[in-house]
């Protein structure tokens, strides 16, 4: 089966809001072997949703909508669906019980909006939803499904793993689709594509690699598609094993692992603690360690030191080291390591001092060079970095090798 996505709004298009329901739904339709034709955002008008769905008919066997069901004169979508379907709305009990649950709950009153919300699609399935006030609508034409759900993130996906998953994995399939995504820092895309090439050249016809670059990760995306996703799987773990032994010095996850919550394991497992001394990262770091549920286990805090002043007084830099080696430097961004994981009581710690530019620099030390460093109880090893001029790819891209080099530091360790 292929699938068409259409998002509905006016945010969308002008960039207002970015289209994460899109792509997380996508990501979804393919873990069952739904393949996605097209993805398309339109305004919040009538005419060009009717547009929309007339053409997206034509092209796949399951359209999903989202956006436009709201109590607003703006939200169209229901209209719009009435008049292609031919149906005409009525008022539904259930719906209604739910929207008065879900006001009275929130000390509010129901209004004559809300209620009006309750009128729904006479031709369409009703899809309940206990996070807000619009259903979601599925409607069927022949052996194609037609699926209406809010825009309202949270909402939408309580509908598709609740509600459209479990009939989607139900139906009969023809093709199965199965991704394994390998997670690599350390090496460019074109020098893994060097490293890799003899092996991608030996990949089953049935086995696709995509090659997906970010801020200092490239992932290596392995699909299969078939008849049998036993078999599928089986081919992709086998590749996977002839991966490992060629680039394992890089690979450090799989599929939706992150470096923060890779590191946070190999921390717990070892029961032992962590602590970090962010410059031009302004804690960044310590915000993606905090972002695992659990890290309050092993991570202590974090002492952003931007100015000298604050890395001789918070983490007692030498004034000397400074002055003659400059805030960026490797004798910096260690005794940054050395002093957090002191003043902080933990068993390691990161220290990251650099030029997040894009001005600052200058010709020895360019915009974007950075020195990172972890320290540990009889060790410290430290790095050097040149990320280039843009302050924000700086940032992200000094915490992914910071967590990388942690990770590496705590297997040798």
């Amino acid at each position: 089966m292929q699938a068409f996505i259409v998002s509905i709004g006016e945010e969308l298009l002008i960039g207002q809001t970015v289209n994460t329901n899109a792509a997380w739904t996508a990501a979804q339709l393919n873990q069952v072997g739904i393949e996605v034709r097209e993805v398309r955002v339109i305004a919040d008008k009538k005419t060009e949703i009717l547009r929309c769905i007339r053409e997206a008919e034509g092209m796949a066997g399951l359209v999903l909508i989202t956006g436009g069901l709201g109590p607003t004169r703006d939200d169209v979508t229901r209209d719009a669906l009435c008049e292609y379907f031919d149906s005409r709305l009525v008022v539904n009990k259930e719906v209604l019980d739910d929207i008065t649950v879900y006001m009275e709950r929130r000390g509010r009153k129901v209004s004559d909006v809300n209620r009006d919300q309750a009128r729904v699609p006479e031709k369409a399935s009703i899809i309940r939803n206990p996070y807000g006030t619009a259903p979601g609508f599925w409607f069927k034409k022949g052996d194609r499904s037609f699926i209406a759900m809010p825009g309202v993130p949270y909402e939408m996906k309580e509908m598709v793993l609740n509600h459209i998953m479990p009939a989607l994995e139900a139906a009969p399939r023809k093709k199965h689709i199965v991704h394994k995504t390998v997670l690599t820092h350390g090496v460019g895309e074109s020098v893994l594509m060097e490293l890799i090439a003899g092996w991608e050249d030996g990949l089953p016809d049935a086995v696709k690699l995509a090659y997906l670059p970010s801020m200092g990760i490239v992932k290596l995306r392995l699909t299969a598609t078939g008849k049998d996703k036993e078999l599928l799987v089986k081919l992709i773990g086998r590749e996977l094993k002839e991966l490992q032994k060629i680039i394992p010095e890089y690979i450090w996850g799989y599929d939706d692992d992150s470096l923060e919550g890779v590191t946070g394991h190999l921390l717990a497992k070892k029961e032992k603690s962590l602590a970090t001394a962010e410059s031009c990262t302004g804690g960044f770091i310590a915000h993606k360690i905090t972002s695992i549920p659990g890290s309050s286990a092993y991570f202590k805090g974090s002492i952003v030191a931007y100015a000298n002043q604050a890395k001789e007084d918070l983490l007692g830099v030498s004034h000397t080291l400074t002055e003659t080696q400059g805030a960026v430097s490797r004798e910096v961004a260690e005794e940054m390591a050395r002093g957090a994981r002191q003043v902080l009581n933990a068993d390691y710690a990161i220290g990251v001092t650099g030029i997040a530019g894009p001005g600052g620099g200058n010709k020895n030390k360019p915009a974007g060079t950075t020195w990172i460093a972890i320290a540990g109880e009889h060790d410290v090893a430290s790095r050097k970095f040149a990320f280039g001029d843009n302050r924000e790819r700086n940032i992200i891209r000094a915490a992914n090798a910071a967590l990388a080099m942690l990770k590496d530091f705590l297997e040798r360790t």
